[in-house]
This record gives structure tokens, sequence and C-alpha cells, in this order.
């Protein structure tokens, strides 16, 4: 009974060490996320008038929702690997794998979101109330679009989907005879 109950121990603690892991990793594919985020994007900036008023410029306005696609593009390749991790190390879990998956992915994407915003230029209303007139005041980089939040878990969760259903289940007997292939002098 000792010896089972030790392997037993030894497993869940190797299974703990893997999850541990498996989220650091996840945490730490989100800094370098916003690492990039930050590095693609340049934030639209405001130039302050004379009269105390701020405008931007078209092009301005459509750098407001680039900063949220380039979030949503990097979800797509860091929820890819991290689902693709998750269904090659934790695929043993069964079908908790999705909740940590979920979780993590959700993570990384809060992670990327705030190292890109601490990189980005700082308080919006500090730095506008300290420009003198005719400077350029860059926006914080942030989302605007707080849905883009969900494209990390989605993309996260593809690769566990078509790995359990698509995939050999390790559950299901293995065939006795495997079938035999012809050769060419059995064909004729």
């Amino acid at each position: 009974m000792t010896e089972a109950a030790s392997a037993s121990t030894h497993r869940t603690w190797r299974l703990a060490a893997r999850l541990v892991g498996f989220a650091a990793a996840s945490l730490c594919l989100g800094a370098a996320a916003g690492v990039i985020w930050w590095l693609v994007v340049k934030p639209p900036a405001y130039e302050l008038n004379n009269n105390g008023g701020a405008m931007t410029t078209e092009r301005g306005l459509s750098q407001f929702i680039a900063a949220d696609a380039w979030f949503c593009i990097i979800g797509t390749v860091v929820g890819l690997l991290i689902g693709i991790a998750a269904w090659r190390w934790l695929r043993s879990l069964g079908w908790s794998v999705v909740l940590v998956v979920l979780a993590c992915a959700t993570a990384a994407a809060l992670t990327c979101w705030l190292v890109g915003y601490r990189l980005g230029p700082g308080d919006f209303s500090a730095r506008l109330a300290a420009a003198q007139p005719g400077e350029l005041v860059p926006i914080p980089l942030t989302l605007r679009a707080r849905a883009s939040l969900l494209i990390w878990p989605f993309f996260a969760i593809i690769p566990v989907l078509l790995g359990s259903s698509l995939g050999r289940d390790d559950e299901e007997a293995r065939p006795l005879l495997r079938r035999r292939v012809r050769s060419a002098d059995e064909a004729q």
C-alpha cells in the first residue's frame, strides 16, 4: 500500500508542477506579447490648441482601432500556442484541461494588456495638463474594445477541442489484429 500511495503522491506532485509551470509559461508569454504589442503599436497623439482644446487627425482616429486590432492578432497567435502546449503537456487532465486553458489564456491576455499599458506613455490626463499649446500628447496604450480579451481564450481552446475530437482516444481499446497491407505480389 505504501508504494502505491507514494506513487500516487509522486504523480500528483508531478502534475501540480506541470500545472504551475504551464501557468508561469502562459504569463511569461503574455508579458512577452505585451512588449511586442508596445513595439508594434504607435499610439495616436492629440495636439493641444491655443484655446486649451485638443484635436487629432483622421489617421489618429484610425490608430485608436489599430491598437485593438494588433492586440487581437497577437492574441490569436499566443492563444494558439497556449492551446497547443496545453494539449501536448496537460491532456492527461481530461476535461479539466479546458478550464486550465481558458484561465491561462485569459491571464496571459490580461498580462499583455498590463505590460503594454505600463510600457506606454503613462497617465494621459497628467501629460495633457502639463502640455504646452502645439505639443503632441500621445494617448495611453490600452484596449478600447474589451471584447478583444475574448480572442485569446477562444483561439487557445481550438487546439484542445480539435485534439480531443480528432485525436486518438487513449481509453478506447486498440484492435487485436491490424489490417494487413497488401503487397504488389498479392494484388496480382
